[in-house]
């Protein structure tokens, strides 16, 4: 049974997103943040296997968030999902431990289901 946390602030992506990992992996449990100060906390109540996690939020930033959350428990993978597809970012993604980077420009969902599925959880 896979745990996922959504990171991301805007309600309608989080939504439509969300809609599209139920109808892909039906028994998966999904909780949301659309806030960088609650994230720390969810992980360590909902103890998540994957998160999606936006760059840009609201309190702190996504790319701290996944260096704090992957030196606290390197297991979780963490799919950086952003609108800011530059190098940079993709560098500093890498760097603090994420697993993926997906641009939401270019978000297709058989890349999003590959990359669950090599999850394994």
């Amino acid at each position: 049974m896979c745990k996922t946390l959504i990171v991301e602030d805007s309600a309608t992506f989080r939504k439509t997103f969300r809609e599209a990992l139920c109808r892909q992996f039906p028994d998966m449990i999904i909780q949301e943040s659309a806030d960088g100060n609650e994230v720390l906390e969810k992980v360590t109540s909902f103890q998540p296997n994957l998160i999606f996690m936006d760059i840009r939020l609201p309190g702190k930033n996504g790319l701290a968030l996944t260096g704090k959350i992957k030196k606290a428990d390197a297991g979780i993978r963490i799919i950086i999902l952003t609108d800011y597809d530059l190098p940079e970012y993709r560098t500093a993604a890498f760097g603090n431990g994420a697993d993926h980077f997906v641009s939401k420009g270019s978000l297709n969902m058989n890349e999003i289901v590959g990359i669950v599925e090599k999850a394994q959880c």
